[in-house]
Order: C-alpha cells, then structure tokens, then sequence
C-alpha cells in the first residue's frame, strides 16, 4: 500500500473525502515526524511505538577497496509493533 492507496482507505472507512482524508494523514504524518525530531516517543496503543534510537560509531569495509572505514553516530528513527498489531499480522 502507498501514501494515495492509505489516503483512499482512509477516505473510504472514515466517509471522508479524499482531501479532508490526505490532510488527516498528511497531519498524523507530520505530528509524528515532528515528535521524533524533538527527541520524544510517540505510543499509539494497541498499534505500537515510533522513537528514535541512537546507533554507536562502528567500523565497518568499504566494499570496493575492502578497507576499514569508521561510520560515525547517528539517530535512526525505529517502529516497535504493539501486541495488537502483532496477532493481527502474525495470528496465533
């Protein structure tokens, strides 16, 4: 599913239209970007938790010289699925 396909699902269940469906999804989007930017954890219960983790400096080889190269520090945002989605996507 891509951003259009999600923005007419939404429009569909909800009874919306299409645009007032891309302005919802356009703000949850921003609304979580915009928490992870801040440092903060975003819970959405029963579906899961987006946040940001920080990833240690590393050594790693560059493929086409086969030389060591350090890859620096750096913050990834992350998506922890709730038990909810889970069985959904994996039932028991």
């Amino acid at each position: 599913m891509n951003k259009a396909e999600l923005i007419a699902s939404v429009a569909e269940k909800s009874n919306m239209t299409k645009k007032a469906a891309s302005d919802a999804v356009e703000a949850v989007f921003a609304s979580i970007s915009d928490a992870l930017a801040a440092g903060d954890k975003v819970t959405i219960v029963g579906f899961g938790t987006f946040e940001v983790r920080d990833r240690k400096a590393r050594q790693g080889v560059n493929p086409s010289t086969k030389e060591p190269i350090m890859i620096p520090a750096t913050r990834v945002p992350a998506f922890k699925p709730g038990k909810s989605l889970r069985e959904v996507v994996a039932p028991k």
